[in-house]
């Protein structure tokens, strides 16, 4: 008897661990977040940040977790307008990402940085970001800070 009610906790607690919110809206309208992140990035002077993921993918979640981290969070809310864009199972949004030369093609979680007008400024099509779980909070910090302070600013 204790051992089936071990295992009913146990399923318990992993179905209430997969109905937790992942970090990507698998219902968002891609296209529309972006349109919205290029009118606010053109009033606050900085670029845009697509993050491509998916809820499923562990380095998607690890990456997310670390910009949520206090320094990278005050470092993305500065820096970017970040949307982040659900590709389910390599099934969803993926327009966008040809569009921008396929960064998701080397792995996930990958990212487009555009300026306020809408052209690619940086991509990561080398799959910079697909071991996130493998990459520090101060690594990833250190990525997101090279690339903003590569980015241009309109004058």
């Amino acid at each position: 008897m204790k051992r089936w009610i071990a295992i009913a906790a146990v399923a318990l607690f992993a179905g209430l661990a997969n109905a937790a919110p992942g970090p990507y809206d698998e219902h968002a309208d891609a296209e529309a977040g972006i349109q919205h992140a290029l009118v606010e990035a053109r009033q606050a002077n900085v670029p845009v940040l697509v993050v491509f993921g998916a809820n499923w993918c562990p380095d998607c979640r690890a990456l997310d977790e670390a910009l949520a981290a206090p320094e990278t969070a005050a470092l993305m809310s500065s820096s970017f307008r970040v949307v982040k864009v659900d590709v389910g199972n390599f099934d969803r949004n993926l327009e966008l990402s040809r569009r921008w030369g396929d960064p998701i093609k080397k792995g996930i979680p990958a990212a487009v940085l555009l300026s306020a007008d809408g052209q690619v400024l940086y991509a990561t099509r080398a799959g910079e970001l697909a071991n996130a779980r493998g990459m520090s909070r101060t690594g990833i910090y250190d990525f997101f800070k090279k690339i903003s302070d590569g980015a241009p600013r309109a004058r």
